[in-house]
């Protein structure tokens, strides 16, 4: 008899999930922020730009500045439990666990910050699992988002003696589960208050030479949008896309959700609905950015109702996309 082990040929835990999304400071405290911050802008998916170029740029003047900022606009949204973002995470996590059954593990692992994808990937190798689906938690693709959570799957597996079988759902943004759950999630906002004139659909932004460079990520945008507001009934003129979160002096992919605001208001427009199908978790970009700073925006130039409708979060009909999505890559 061989002794050596052969791999394993039982099917308990033979498959488990890793979960992913953006990630978020351990907290609002500065210090926190620029570690975050530091880890997030160093990533050459994120800034095309030369290293040698950017680096100077990123220690001597970002991340001696932005840090405090940022950290004032992360305690706004702090909970209890808390960054929202990591809070939501480990319940979507928890759900789809459930949902799925004990024999197919589901671990957590953020992009950027704690927990890490190398310690969600170490946690399924823990329990056994020779399968792995990689659900990254962006239904629209792009370079910088499920791109860059690739990157750093591989860069974990590339330490492993036994390389996992790896399934990588690399994009959502049509799936009918998804865009069914986008649609109710509205239609439950406007039953429970009057409709605003306009919804807006406000996805992260890029900048514009990424896509020129043929990243899909606008086109999957529109893909989304289009679809939702069909489901809605929805005639051209009562929504748009548009794009938030801009950064740097560049030209980013447009229009641009702050400006877009004070237009509608400036043409007479005096209620609007904002959701970010974009994002799978309520998070700073959401919940600061849009429910509080646009809203700004838009009262300051005469708009009069402003309604944020919440991310998908740990909705029952978004855990049961993922686990759709999850059994059709183990089928």
């Amino acid at each position: 008899m061989s002794r050596y082990s052969a791999h394993p040929t039982d099917k308990h835990r033979a498959a488990g999930v890793l979960l992913t999304n953006l990630g978020t400071p351990d907290s609002p405290e500065p210090a926190d922020v620029r570690r975050y911050l530091a880890e997030f802008l160093a990533d050459p998916r994120i800034v095309e730009r030369p290293r040698w170029l950017w680096r100077p740029i990123l220690h001597g003047i970002i991340l001696r500045v932005r840090p405090r900022r940022a950290a004032r606009a992360y305690r706004k949204i702090w909970t209890d439990a808390g960054s929202p973002l990591l809070a939501i995470g480990r319940e979507q996590a928890r759900r789809l666990q459930a949902r799925l059954g004990d024999d197919i593990p589901v671990a957590l692992g953020m992009r950027y910050g704690h927990p890490s994808i190398a310690a969600g990937l170490q946690d399924l190798r823990r329990k056994g699992v020779r399968r792995i689906v990689v659900l990254p938690l962006y239904p629209q693709y792009s370079a910088t988002t499920t791109g860059s959570t690739f990157d750093a799957v591989n860069a974990e597996l590339r330490t492993w003696r036994v390389v996992p079988e790896l399934h990588l759902i690399n994009r959502y943004h049509a799936q009918p589960a998804y865009l069914d759950a986008l649609a109710a999630s509205i239609r439950e906002a406007w039953s429970a208050r009057p409709r605003g004139e306009r919804l807006l659909f406000s996805f992260h932004g890029l900048p514009r030479r990424y896509a020129e460079a043929g990243d899909p990520y606008p086109g999957e945008c529109e893909q989304t949008a289009a679809a939702v507001a069909g489901r809605l009934g929805l005639e051209a003129d009562e929504w748009q896309l548009t794009y938030q979160s801009r950064f740097g002096p560049e030209e980013w992919l447009q229009p641009y959700t702050d400006e877009t605001l004070r237009r509608l208001a400036a043409e007479g427009v005096r209620s609007v609905d904002v959701i970010a199908p974009g994002f799978a978790a309520d998070c700073l970009e959401t919940l600061e950015e849009i429910a509080m700073e646009n809203r700004d925006v838009f009262i300051k130039a005469g708009g009069k109702e402003y309604h944020y409708i919440p991310a998908l979060n740990a909705r029952p009909d978004h855990i049961e996309m993922m686990a759709q999505l999850v059994e059709g890559h183990l089928g």
